[in-house]
């Protein structure tokens, strides 16, 4: 009950200067809240839409026009301009005008209609990846739909039947399947790596600014004074509030992206709070972890930033680990980051048993322990260290 007792009085101390320093409340509650809205009002269509597309129509028939308005038709393309020549279309997409055009040379009628094979170009920009690679897919797709019309023409002119002509134009038919997110949403597999990251960093700094602030203004005695002179114990009772507060803007950010957008989770509610509790108990062992290994207010938020910012790219979201380099891979595994993404793709995005990713399990177990090795370096900071700015 002595320690009971104790953790508690240490807590209301907490409490009371989260309420009187105000940038407690902006890096524990407003920003991962405003983050939390950006990023999926951002992302609210799930695809890029009306992309701008330039085309460069030097046949000027009827069919050159079908293919125009088809490509104008798609759902992520939208045709801007029409340009008199390439040229200028290329000028377009230098200034960044356009993400691509299509080139329909002269006479591109005719020579369907005769069977020549004309040669229809399109030019597309991968300056940005994303952009880049749907405007090549519209762009390729309207290349098929051109041979095809033609193809469907001259074999309902000879007189066959339309099963005839489906097998013909399409001798393979393609069953495609994606898993877990079948519409190819951005919104789906970015906001649920990018927001949990960005979550990480502010728990990982406010763990070390905590620790930092009582260093600075002299208060780590009386710190632990209240809490026995027990490290262990003046640990727990002042990030217990901490854990609190993230655990309710993580359950809310968790409610919002299943319960209002109905992001696709094929795993049920124990998965989704078994994560949201791994997630900030290592984000905030990590922290204290990091004060530990330099015990100053400027070096140990340096480490959390660097580290946090570093996790974003090394968890697999973006581009896969198994693409990375040997030494890459083995590092990306010191990020806690990567392991909670791992068993938000196992566990709650697949449904996964978690089982298949009990490594990662006990890798977020072992980010939360970590203060165990520098505890004592931290209780000597309290009472030997003089603040350095």
């Amino acid at each position: 009950m002595r320690y009971i007792s104790q953790i508690l009085d240490v807590a209301l101390r907490e409490i009371g200067i989260l309420r009187k320093n105000s940038m407690y409340g902006f890096c524990m509650l407003v920003f991962p809240l405003l983050i939390v809205f950006f990023f999926t009002s951002m992302l609210e269509k799930g695809l890029p839409e009306d992309l701008p597309i330039g085309v460069v129509d030097m046949d000027n028939s009827s069919t050159s026009r079908a293919l125009v308005r088809k490509l104008d038709a798609m759902q992520s393309s939208r045709v801007v301009a029409r340009y008199p020549s390439v040229t200028e279309a290329r000028c377009a997409i230098q200034e960044n005008k356009i993400y691509a055009y299509l080139y329909i040379p002269s006479g591109m009628s005719s020579k369907l209609l005769s069977g020549r094979q004309p040669k229809m170009s399109y030019y597309y920009t991968m300056t940005c990846m994303t952009a880049g690679s749907m405007a090549m897919k519209d762009l390729k797709t309207i290349s098929i739909l051109g041979s095809a019309a033609l193809g469907q023409a001259t074999l309902r002119a000879k007189g066959a039947t339309p099963e005839q002509i489906k097998s013909a134009l399409q001798p393979v038919v393609i069953d495609s399947h994606q898993i877990a997110n079948p519409e190819g949403s951005y919104n789906v597999y970015l906001t649920t790596a990018l927001v949990p990251g960005i979550m990480m960093l502010f728990m990982s700094l406010i763990s070390a600014y905590s620790l930092g602030m009582e260093l600075k203004f002299d208060t780590g005695k009386e710190w632990l004074h209240r809490a026995g002179d027990n490290i262990l114990v003046a640990i727990l009772g002042k990030y217990l509030v901490h854990t609190i507060v993230f655990l309710l803007v993580v359950f809310l950010f968790q409610y919002y992206i299943y319960g209002v957008l109905h992001f696709p989770h094929l795993g049920g509610v124990w998965h989704i709070v078994r994560l949201c509790f791994l997630q900030v108990i290592a984000s905030l062992g990590f922290g204290i972890f990091a004060f530990g290994l330099m015990p100053s207010l400027r070096m140990s938020m340096s480490i959390c930033s660097l580290w946090s910012v570093l996790s974003i790219s090394m968890c697999g979201s973006a581009f896969p680990i198994m693409g990375m380099d040997a030494p890459l891979q083995s590092l990306s595994w010191l990020f806690p980051l990567r392991h909670y993404f791992m068993l938000y793709q196992v566990t709650v995005f697949n449904g996964f048993p978690v089982l298949d990713a009990w490594f990662h399990l006990v890798a977020l177990i072992a980010f939360t322990l970590l203060p165990w090795f520098v505890i004592r370096k931290v209780k000597n900071a309290m009472l030997t260290y003089v603040y350095i700015p």
